[in-house]
């Protein structure tokens, strides 16, 4: 697709999180129906200019043709001719199909900004998207995604984690922008798993929302919280993944979100519902709330901290 993100003329730029539909194989599930119901619902109160899906957007294990519950997310997705972006969850291609698989059904849509990313890294879905000046060509913002992969290796256990090539990537890219823009560009990034300082900022930060659930992040930390500190861009990171979390707290300079579960087909007690995220152009800051399955807008949240100077 080669529609390109801009912030209005009025400043804004408004992204809606979804996560954690986890749509099942089966026709007319009346869990993945009230799914879909929601996310109409959530887009005309919202009205956003992009959709990012963080993950687990279906089951895949035990499910005999998961390409078809994928294709009933995008089909959603699609007839609101917004665009849209994704990242993979552990769930997405557990079985009966690969992330390669699953991207290329992402090509088949015009609305997908969807990319593989490099296949000299690990993961698949580890790219860049940019939104630009709403008077001019210049890039204002930069938006990472990141595959948090699935299981760690046996021996380890837990979940996966973001692997040292995919930082090197990340930092890579950082540089890249900030030459390329002659400045550091307020910046978020998107994952599925949360990275281990999703613990921290429980504890020490400034949070708004709830905690019902342990942080499923992994055992082994890679360092991408601190090498987005000591670049400079990113104001906010988002994950997925713990179906009873929804917090959004500041730690050392960053916030550090979780979405709010969208799938009924799922565990979790939390009302499902989505985030939204509103951006300012030419600022460090964002503001983000979270908008109900009934329309009721909670967690009020707003980042406007300096990034760390390092």
């Amino acid at each position: 697709m080669n529609k390109k993100l801009k912030f209005h003329e009025n400043g804004t730029f408004k992204i809606i999180q979804l996560t954690d539909l986890h749509m099942s194989g089966e026709d007319n599930h009346p869990e993945d129906e009230q799914t879909l119901s929601l996310i109409d619902h959530v887009i005309n109160y919202e009205k956003p200019d992009l959709l990012v899906y963080s993950g687990d957007l279906i089951w895949s294990e035990g499910v005999n043709n998961p390409s078809k519950s994928f294709r009933r997310v995008l089909d959603a997705a699609s007839k609101w001719n917004i665009p849209f972006a994704i990242i993979y969850g552990n769930h997405d291609s557990e079985e009966n199909i690969t992330r390669n698989e699953l991207q290329h059904i992402q090509s088949e849509y015009s609305m997908s900004l969807s990319e593989e990313g490099p296949s000299k890294i690990n993961g698949i879905g580890n790219y860049t998207l940019t939104i630009g000046s709403s008077t001019s060509d210049k890039d204002e913002a930069i938006i990472y995604f990141f595959d948090s992969g699935a299981l760690a290796p046996e021996i380890i256990g837990g979940y996966d984690w973001i692997r040292q090539n995919q930082v090197n990537w990340y930092v890579a890219e950082s540089q890249r922008f900030a030459t390329k823009n002659n400045s550091i560009l307020p910046s978020l990034a998107f994952f599925h798993i949360p990275i281990p300082e999703y613990n921290d900022v429980w504890q020490y930060g400034s949070v708004t929302g709830t905690k019902r659930e342990d942080v499923s992040s992994p055992k082994i930390n890679s360092g991408l919280f601190t090498a987005m500190i000591e670049n400079g861009d990113v104001m906010g990171t988002f994950a997925g993944h713990d179906h009873d979390n929804d917090y959004c707290g500041e730690l050392n300079g960053i916030s550090l979100c979780f979405g709010r579960v969208t799938g009924y087909h799922c565990y979790g007690e939390l009302q499902r519902g989505v985030r939204v995220i509103r951006l300012h152009e030419g600022k460090r800051h964002f503001d983000s709330w979270i908008r109900l399955d009934d329309g009721t807008v909670i967690s009020p949240y707003s980042n406007e901290r300096e990034a760390i100077k390092s």
